[in-house]
């Protein structure tokens, strides 16, 4: 049968139709990469998602992805053509995605703008400062933590330990062993943690090992202010091999008046998990060691008096193979309407990185106060501790920084730290076997080693 001209002309029609709706149907459904995988987090997200779907018809697949592959995974994908729309990823891989190609750094700069980027926490943003754009949008976030008994504090008329002069003030008044240690400090060469808190310190006082070039020889002054002051909370510590563990629990013994921890102890110090219980009393659901406490995130050294945090924030990626329009929906939606839920993941490890909107400044992190932590009992932050305290906390990420980062350097001052080659110097220098000028050369020498 011979098709008549007006025929050809509906057919042509219908397919084009049909080939625009399969479009359509494609362009109402994202895929998102999250590294919360917990089944609780999912669950948390998969809502969030369903709200997003109710609200724009827009289905948001939540797709689970290890932390440990999120690099080899995205590799491959966008190898493949075949990356999602959107990627919950941590600070490591916002530069080099952006550099390869892998982030669409022009929508993640779109979505701040219409957000508003003064409502973001400046830190947060400059760690993905990408050729005047930001690669990805931020999204939480948490500073490494002074963790100090307040009430003693008050009791002996000190300041805050928010730089090494206070913290050595307090240490000559506090430090009466084995009743109360003035400190309990990272000794552990092998353990991240030691590396943690070194960074902060060494960023406290403004010394980086990595310039925009890569390696950049550790200043020998500042350097030696860094060593003496690590030398003297290490003196002020109980004898051994210390990390995480023994730091946590002689703070929560009562018998250690300053450590440095991650957010993670606060549901724990106000007794709310079991398997970590405050040990100050006979009451393991005791939050009498909770009301002890104060925090401080910044921390100042001689060298460098505007003081700094050390910080870990995620972010959301928009990709360059993503239906950017509706990824970019999704993440305004997250950051905004939804941005309470994506907080209530795990708010004790998720300080808000934007705090509030154009209608009140502060309302996401008024919000992310209420929000129920712990394990075994829950409790807001608000109702734990008071509200300077949760100011400090969400504070701490306006100055959060990290080694490398401002530089372009991140990848490789990540490789320095992972050497451990700090450690192992700065625990020769407090264990006495060399001095200061020796430390630093030799610090030098492993570091320029590090490719």
């Amino acid at each position: 049968m011979k098709l008549t001209p007006k025929a050809v002309k509906l057919m042509l029609g219908s397919s084009l139709a049909v080939v625009l709706t399969a479009l359509s149907v494609q362009a109402d459904t994202i895929r998102f990469w999250t590294t919360e995988e917990q089944p609780e987090r999912l669950a948390k997200q998969q809502e969030m998602a369903d709200q997003f779907k109710a609200e724009t018809g827009t289905t948001v697949e939540v797709i689970p992805v290890t932390e440990s592959d999120l690099g080899t995974r995205a590799t491959a994908a966008f190898a493949a053509g075949d990356l999602p729309d959107v990627v919950y990823h941590t600070l490591q891989y916002a530069l080099p995605w952006a550099e390869a190609g892998i982030l669409d750094t022009e929508a993640a700069t779109e979505v701040i703008e219409e957000l508003g980027a003064d409502t973001f926490a400046p830190g947060a943003l400059a760690m993905a400062a990408f050729n005047d754009e930001t690669a990805s949008v931020p999204v939480d976030g948490w500073t490494q933590m002074v963790v100090y008994r307040k009430d003693l504090f008050d009791e002996a008329g000190l300041e805050a330990p928010d730089s090494f002069a206070d913290i050595q003030a307090a240490l000559e008044a506090l430090h009466n062993p084995p009743e109360m240690y003035g400190f309990v400090s990272a000794t552990k060469v092998d353990e991240n943690f030691m590396s943690q808190v070194l960074e902060h310190v060494f960023l406290a006082n403004g010394v980086s090992p990595v310039g925009p070039d890569g390696f950049q020889p550790l200043d020998e002054a500042k350097t030696t202010e860094v060593l003496d002051f690590y030398k003297a909370i290490s003196e002020a510590s109980p004898p051994g091999e210390l990390y995480w563990k023994q730091s946590r629990e002689l703070y929560f013994d009562g018998k250690a008046a300053m450590i440095i921890w991650s957010p993670f102890i606060l549901d724990e110090l106000a007794g709310l998990r079991d398997s970590a219980p405050p040990t100050i009393n006979d009451d393991p659901t005791s939050r009498d060691l909770a009301g002890k406490t104060g925090i401080v995130t910044k921390l100042s050294g001689p060298s460098n008096p505007d003081g700094a945090a050390w910080g870990d924030v995620r972010y959301f990626g928009i990709t360059n193979d993503a239906d950017t329009d509706a990824a970019m929906e999704f993440v305004k939606y997250a950051m905004d309407q939804g941005y309470t839920q994506t907080l209530a993941i795990a708010p004790e490890g998720k300080f808000p990185v934007r705090r509030g909107n154009a209608d009140n400044p502060t309302v996401f992190s008024e919000a992310w106060a209420e929000l129920p932590v712990g394990v075994d009992r829950k409790a807001p932050l608000g109702e734990l501790y008071e509200q300077a305290m949760i100011d400090e906390i969400v504070g701490g990420l306006d100055v959060a920084q990290r080694w490398g980062v401002a530089e372009g350097q991140l990848a490789l001052a990540s490789k320095m730290i992972n050497s451990q080659a700090v450690n192992r110097v700065v625990r020769q220098y407090i264990d006495g076997e060399i001095d200061a000028a020796a430390a630093v050369a030799a610090m030098n020498e492993e570091l320029a080693k590090v490719q």
